[in-house]
């Protein structure tokens, strides 16, 4: 679940992970980082540990793109890759 967009303020998205499952795993969050017309300037990504039925925060840099300031909104995949 998304928390906070990526903005020139603060260039980073923060992402919430719920982990369902009776053990922690590690899962990936993908992000789309879209203009003012809906096209994707950046997708990129990151992992986060997430112990067993509980949730974990992660906050996904794009500052080193040189684009925050074209970012108008994120999109987050809803359902987080589990890696292990």
């Amino acid at each position: 679940m998304l928390i906070h967009c990526a903005s020139t303020d603060d260039p980073y998205a923060t992402v919430e992970v719920s982990n369902p499952n009776g053990r922690e795993g590690l899962f990936t969050v993908k992000i789309s980082f879209k203009n003012e017309h809906g096209f994707t300037i950046i997708d990129t990504g990151d992992q986060v540990s997430v112990p067993a039925k509980d949730k974990a925060t992660v906050r996904v840099p794009v500052a080193s793109t040189g684009r925050v300031d074209e970012i108008d909104r994120c999109e987050v995949n809803p359902r987080a890759t589990a890696d292990r």
